[in-house]
């Protein structure tokens, strides 16, 4: 009797998960995850009761989880997304260009020879009558003048090939690292990592469970996951082996 009536609140559950929408938001999820301890707990209590209410308001079972129907998955998919993080872009060249330009160093060089460039271009009204009153020996002074423009065009050719040369560099390491991060993504494929939390989650039951929280907070110490205390459970973080 009791498994015909749980097999119909089972069924009924699952019926409702295509009825109408679940009873959180991602948001509201997002919110929950980011609390931990005495916080979460109230924060659990406010808002569903419990992690019963939790799972109620998710329509999903605490004993069986999820349903496995194509239907159900996918609306889930639309509702909360998948469970993965999504590639960041990468950048372009010129991107890496203009954040090369952004050092210090190179903004200074590229200051000092605009204002070479620009003084050595720069004639005084009075220059012709200071020409005409030198003698023949003023002649080399003439061509020093009219060759100044050359440090400050020598001061930004170093600055341009600097900037290419960091973000030629830049640009290669960024593609080696997608490469490297594609095959080892294929690897995973085909990889089960024994005992790695596969997904944010909140604790339902659990027996002297301890998680490995190094990857996210740098402790080595172990954290005690209990129901009462501390139900909430992180992506990455592993289950040690004794």
């Amino acid at each position: 009797m009791a498994n015909n009536s749980y097999s119909g609140v089972k069924n009924s559950m699952v019926e409702a998960n295509h009825d109408g929408e679940f009873g959180c938001t991602l948001n509201e999820l997002r919110s929950l995850m980011e609390l931990r301890g005495a916080e979460a707990i109230v924060k659990i209590g406010e808002s569903y009761e419990d992690i019963k209410g939790l799972c109620n308001r998710l329509k999903t079972s605490p004993i069986d989880g999820l349903s496995g129907q194509p239907g159900d998955i996918e609306k889930r998919k639309t509702v909360f997304g998948q469970n993965l993080i999504p590639p960041k872009k990468p950048k372009t060249f010129l991107q890496l260009v203009w954040e090369a330009l952004q050092d210090v160093t190179l903004i200074i060089l590229e200051v000092a020879a605009i204002v070479s460039l620009g003084l050595s271009f720069y004639r005084p009204p009075d220059a012709e009558r200071t020409h005409c009153g030198r003698a023949a020996g003023g002649v080399e002074d003439e061509t020093e003048s009219e060759a100044g423009w050359i440090e400050g065009a020598a001061i930004l050719l170093s600055v341009v090939c600097v900037v290419l040369v960091t973000a030629f560099n830049d640009w290669s390491k960024e593609k080696q690292f997608r490469g490297l991060q594609s095959r080892i993504e294929q690897e995973q494929k085909f990889t089960v990592v024994r005992d790695l939390l596969p997904a944010d989650g909140v604790l339902i039951q659990s027996n002297d469970l301890k998680i490995d929280e190094s990857s996210l907070t740098g402790e080595s110490d172990h954290v005690k996951k209990t129901q009462e205390k501390d139900p909430m459970l992180l992506s990455g973080n592993m289950k040690p082996q004794f």
